[in-house]
């Protein structure tokens, strides 16, 4: 039976399900376990910390591996691994105690979407089990692939943050301009939007975020929907190396041809290139004979590679060919035409869905700008990163982002209607909550903005002016209306008190309706205090909301460093094993013990373009001179080093690599020391880095020699080994990997031929 994929807003997901289940009933619903487990790396890394084997040692081994290969294949082609395991007892055992635990399942979890609906009680098909993390629902005991092969009736339920963030942008236009806009109703004729696209200005833009898909964005400048559509399509393992054509037919630096005439009305509108199912099962209906029926068993066929069922889907495409006027040569021609875009091409209606809600985005952003960003905001306030990266894009808009305030904030980020400025949520601040907000702001909706601090204090429920709160608030510059932030925070035992006389007041006058004495009403006294510095203000900022908001205390410092330091943002994995100096404000540290109970520390380091750990081991612990400190703004040089963070999305472990610094010297910033600092070698900077990217592969006869770029991960050697499985051969192929700290040469199992079409997909997946 089919599956079915369907996009909710993410906020709402759980209602959905909910329904589900009291529709067809408890038993009858449930959602998929997941089992995640070690891949070669993970393996290496949990058997050393078992072994008790030291830290670097360990990571030095696991870095050998090259991503996508086994641990036994790694060990047979990495000349390293091979050496180690002959000469170092301690990491032959390391590496034969891991290859035993290799593709063993390490965990359980309950799958991202996916959810299982019976014809009757889902006991009589497959053992279920209670969901993970004392959650009540219930989870099949059977993964998806035996599900599927049950026959069982299986809906994704995605929850996609950006129908929500669209929704929140629609509420805050309503309110801030009383327009009601109906998504549904825009025209896709839109200049600016397609202006917008064209730039790559796509922070919060659905789909078109990335840089690689910026990048593409700014080569195509699209124009039409259609384009879109493509790029949502193609950007993608398999068809990527197709870009480059793209752009050029569209915009006319290379000719379009078709094979046959009677492709051109199927493949007009993407520039004579196949992209969607869609049209490989037009083609094979148009052009062979086919029903759409028949043609999907075809794109089957070739997706499996099958070479029975294969041969003859050929032989019946080819037939039907010839039978349709078709000579045999083209008819052949036209089937390996077919064959590799009936393997990766992509649903366009999945496409066009898609295509849409990133058009709607990109049209929200252009013309509401403020308000499209305080939903994204909204959407990304458990994300620090990504909010300073928000905030940093309103800027770029010349949109203030205030922090939060009694009077003007809601509780989610909001738009002032006056300003347009963005105020934090009252949410968003530390030991407030969503509960707390609400009633804050829902007083202020009734009876209109607090006068002064007596106001809000007799207005506002007494449930939701606990000390906490009012700590936080006072703090956060939720209540500056009303007077400085450290005056504030000295007065708030004052602020409990008065609270809690207003409604022992509020008792007594209610006995005095029944003869008692009325008794006057208490009178707020406000002590002065020592009014609070800048530095004070922007800590509290940072500690509560999370970010700095009303100025970042790097603002004015780091155009003074940029000629002195990476910035963070440039730091990526192909930079492993490099010396760098980086600068910023220490934002939290961790210290702990090693096993050798010697003091070490990870920390982490802001600057305005983001942030980063650093690794400060013992023997720099003691040599800091006070620098290893919180709000400190420092200079730290050091070595980059890539760690691998392994996550979990839906049914799919995923490797990611982060890159760290391990630092040699933590300095603290000084105007001495921002004056003796050397300007960064900037064009010898740049030269190596573009050496150490450069990335060629060569045809020498009967091998392929392939320099795969450092920064490649376990998709992007499965983008290669797609390609290079599509154009097979007997050409051998050999690549050279960057690891521990040198390049080497490992031989594959992959035979592939030398086609134009491959080198220009290899220089597209490799560039």
């Amino acid at each position: 039976m089919p599956d079915f994929d369907i996009d909710f807003a993410d906020d709402r997901r759980d209602e959905v399900i909910k329904y589900v289940v009291d529709k067809y009933g408890e038993a009858r619903v449930a959602q998929i376990i997941t089992f995640g487990t070690m891949a070669a790396r993970a393996a290496v890394r949990d058997t050393g910390r078992a072994l008790g084997f030291a830290y670097m040692d360990v990571d030095r081994i696991a870095k050998l591996i090259p991503f996508g290969l086994g641990l036994k294949e790694a060990i047979e082609t990495v000349d390293e691994l091979k050496r180690i395991s002959v000469a170092d007892e301690n990491m032959k055992r390391l590496l034969d105690l891991s290859q035993h635990l290799e593709g063993v399942a390490r965990h359980t979890s309950t799958h991202a979407a996916g959810v299982v609906i019976g014809d009757r009680d889902l006991v009589n098909y497959t053992p279920l089990q209670r969901a993970v993390k004392g959650e009540t629902a219930l989870v099949t005991q059977y993964s998806m692939k035996p599900i599927e092969q049950l026959g069982l009736l299986k809906i994704d339920f995605l929850g996609l943050k950006n129908l929500t963030i669209i929704k929140n942008a629609l509420r805050i236009i309503r309110k801030t301009r009383d327009q009601d806009i109906q998504v549904v109703n825009l025209p896709f004729t839109d200049k600016a939007t397609f202006i917008l696209l064209g730039r790559g200005e796509t922070v919060g833009v659905f789909q078109f975020e990335s840089e690689g898909m910026r990048r593409n964005l700014q080569e195509l400048k699209p124009t039409v929907l259609a384009d879109l559509i493509a790029m949502v399509a193609l950007y993608r393992p398999g068809p990527i190396g197709l870009i480059p054509d793209f752009i050029d037919r569209k915009h006319g630096r290379k000719k379009i041809e078709y094979l046959h005439p009677k492709l051109e009305p199927i493949l007009k509108e993407t520039y004579g290139i196949a992209v969607y199912q869609e049209q490989v099962l037009q083609i094979a209906r148009d052009l062979c004979g086919f029903s759409l029926g028949e043609a999907d068993v075809l794109r089957k066929a070739i997706g499996k590679k099958i070479k029975e069922m294969l041969y003859d889907q050929q032989k019946k495409f080819v037939d039907g060919a010839i039978n349709n006027g078709i000579d045999q040569k083209t008819a052949n021609q036209l089937f390996e035409f077919v064959k590799p875009f009936a393997d990766y091409g992509f649903n366009k209606a999945h496409a066009a869905s898609y295509a849409v809600i990133a058009y709607w985005t990109a049209y929200l952003k252009v013309h509401f700008p403020n308000e499209f960003l305080a939903a994204l905001l909204t959407s990304d306030q458990g994300d620090l990163d990504r909010v300073a990266k928000d905030i940093a894009e309103a800027e770029r808009f010349q949109i203030k982002v205030m922090p939060p305030s009694v009077n003007e904030s809601f509780t989610d980020f909001a738009v002032v209607k006056e300003t347009g400025n963005i105020r934090f949520g009252l949410n968003v601040i530390k030991n407030v909550g969503r509960k707390v907000s609400e009633l804050i702001e829902d007083e202020r909706k009734q009876q209109g903005p607090y006068k002064d601090l007596a106001d809000f204090l007799k207005r506002v429920p007494k449930e939701a002016l606990n000390k906490k709160a009012l700590e936080s608030l006072a703090r956060a510059g939720a209540l500056d209306d009303f007077g400085d932030r450290k005056e504030l925070f000295e007065n708030v035992d004052n602020m409990v008190d008065f609270v809690a006389s207003i409604h022992r007041h509020c008792d007594v006058n209610q006995i005095g309706m029944f003869g008692g004495e009325a008794v006057s009403l208490p009178v707020f006294k406000f002590k002065t205090a020592t009014k609070s510095t800048e530095q004070e203000r922007l800590v509290w900022e940072k500690e509560l909301l999370g970010t700095f908001v009303s100025k970042h205390p790097l603002k004015e410092i780091m155009p003074k460093l940029n000629s002195k330091v990476t910035s963070i943002a440039q730091l990526n994995n192909t930079m492993d094993n490099k010396k760098i100096r980086v600068g910023g404000i220490i934002t939290t540290i961790k210290k702990v013990l090693t096993r050798n109970h010697e003091p070490m520390a990870f920390m982490r380091l802001e600057d305005l373009s983001g942030s980063m750990e650093v690794i400060v081991f013992p023997n720099l612990m003691n040599n800091t001179n006070g620098a290893l400190a919180v709000d400190k703004i420092v200079i730290i040089e050091g070595k980059v080093n890539v760690k691998d963070r392994v996550t979990e999305e839906g049914s799919d472990i995923i490797v990611k690599s982060e890159a760290k610094i391990v630092a040699d010297t933590i300095t603290e910033l000084t105007d001495d020391l921002l004056h003796r600092l050397p300007n960064l070698d900037q064009a010898r900077s740049s030269a190596a880095l573009s050496s150490d990217q450069a990335t060629k592969f060569t045809f020498a006869g009967s091998n392929l020699l392939i320099k795969v770029p450092k920064s490649f991960n376990g998709d992007g050697l499965k983008m290669l080994k797609d390609a290079l499985e599509r154009h097979p051969g007997e050409i051998s192929v050999e690549l050279e990997v960057f690891a521990n700290g040198q390049w080497q040469r490992l031989k594959t199992k992959t035979k592939t031929a030398q086609t134009d079409q491959l080198a220009k997909e290899l220089a597209n997946i490799l560039m």
